[in-house]
């Protein structure tokens, strides 16, 4: 039983390089479906109804929730709605920051102080996610009728916001690494990784 947890030991560098590759991963997949309008109108919620957010739309909660497609679903006046709303243009530029963060992460082999700082970006940007707990409605269980509703059951909305938890710790332990071997490269003279 020893050798297995020695051998399990030795696999925290690995650890954090599966964590590395799994938040590239995501980021690059999450960030790259942001241009597409069922992802886009995905979102809605949570920026409407974010205080420091819902400025990027032209209307205010809780108007969308009449225009909202089920995912797959076509609907050509909601989707008129949307793109008079911004949805789509913000869905864009959040992706494109989303995938510039994944990049960034993804350099650490050759440049470890850009991926330490996108390992940063990634943990601010789950931070912000997590907010939408407080500040969504659709994170939580609605009262239709039955006893279980609110705090804490997570809707489907929440539990998709909860995980970002994971993606938080991934992030810290991405960039301590990152920044570890950029501090190490310095002291070594390596100037290119500076």
């Amino acid at each position: 039983m020893e050798k297995i947890f020695i051998y399990a030991a030795s696999l925290q560098n690995t650890g954090i390089h599966l964590a590395r590759v799994g938040l590239v991963i995501v980021l690059l997949w999450i960030g790259g479906l942001k241009a597409f309008r069922y992802e886009a109108v995905g979102i809605v919620p949570f920026v409407a109804n974010s205080p420091v957010m819902n400025f990027l739309y032209k209307y205010e909660a809780p108007e969308y929730k009449k225009y909202m497609n089920k995912e797959g679903e076509y609907k050509p006046a909601n989707i008129t709605w949307h793109e008079d709303n911004n949805t789509y243009l913000f869905s864009y530029g959040l992706g494109a920051v989303i995938m510039l963060i994944g990049v960034l992460i993804a350099l650490y082999p050759v440049w470890p102080a850009v991926s330490a700082v996108g390992s940063f970006l990634a943990f601010i940007m789950s931070l912000v996610t997590l907010s939408f707990l407080i500040t969504t409605p659709e994170t939580w269980v609605a009262d239709l009728g039955d006893k279980e509703f609110g705090f804490p059951y997570l809707s489907a909305a929440g539990r998709l916001v909860i995980k970002d938890v994971i993606m938080m710790g991934a992030a810290v332990v991405t960039m301590a690494q990152a920044a570890k071997k950029h501090i190490l490269l310095k002291r070594q003279g390596c100037c290119r990784h500076v």
